[in-house]
């Protein structure tokens, strides 16, 4: 198999070049950051594409975007994602989106050098591998946004307000409600967010956490009572 690296690794590109060349692929590039990467894959044809998720000038999405660029640019081509730890986001956007096979593993994984050339293979015959850990985690990710679906309009907006810190009092002012109906919203919101009730208060807390976690504003105004 033709197989393009991206890697900023020194010691890892050239390991995986060695790796896979001794089973008999052939490595058509390694590359030490994505800024040609689409160019080199036009121009080199790789049946397999592997990249780091993080890579240079700024070591967050470049390996992400350039595979999600890869993917869109040419749609048949097989691609491996590897990463230092799992990204949730960044794996739910490769999963999502359209394209053929697909890998996301963790380095360590690497190590095992024959699982992750069984991987490989399995990979560039169309196949979608990916990491156990990936898996879990994007399984809790899902579980987290089905508690939030179960929300009211209603309670989605007490939410925020409660995220932003304000008092029940406050949150029946701004919605023009009385402070009753607050409460009702704000035990009917725990209970669906299964939030159980302490000693703490610290419901308000989880609460906000959890707005924050699906994209919600930071607090305004001090601490969450």
């Amino acid at each position: 198999m033709r197989i393009l690296i991206c890697e900023d690794s020194a010691l890892l590109r050239e390991g995986l070049v060695r790796v896979l060349e001794d089973a008999g692929h052939t490595v058509v590039a390694a590359l030490p950051d994505a800024r040609d990467l689409v160019t080199v894959v036009g121009d080199t044809g790789p049946e397999l594409c592997i990249l780091d998720v993080r890579l240079p000038p700024t070591f967050t999405d470049e390996g992400i975007r350039a595979a999600l660029a890869l993917r869109a640019e040419h749609p048949a081509l097989p691609v491996l994602v590897l990463s230092q730890y799992v990204e949730e986001r960044y794996a739910s956007d490769l999963i999502t989106g359209q394209g053929a096979a697909l890998g996301y593993l963790l380095k360590d994984r690497v190590a095992d050098v024959r699982d992750f050339l069984a991987s490989i293979e399995r990979i560039g015959a169309g196949a979608t591998v990916l990491d156990p850990e990936v898996v879990a985690q994007l399984l809790t990710r899902r579980a987290r946004d089905e508690r939030m679906a179960r929300l009211t309009d209603r309670e989605r907006t007490v939410l925020a307000l409660i995220a932003e810190g304000k008092s029940n009092q406050a949150i029946a002012q701004t919605l023009f409600i009385s402070e009753a109906s607050v409460e009702k919203h704000i035990t009917s919101l725990f209970q669906k967010l299964g939030l159980e009730q302490d000693e703490h208060g610290n419901r308000r807390v989880l609460a906000a956490l959890v707005h924050l976690e699906h994209g919600g504003t930071q607090p305004q105004n001090g601490a969450l009572r």
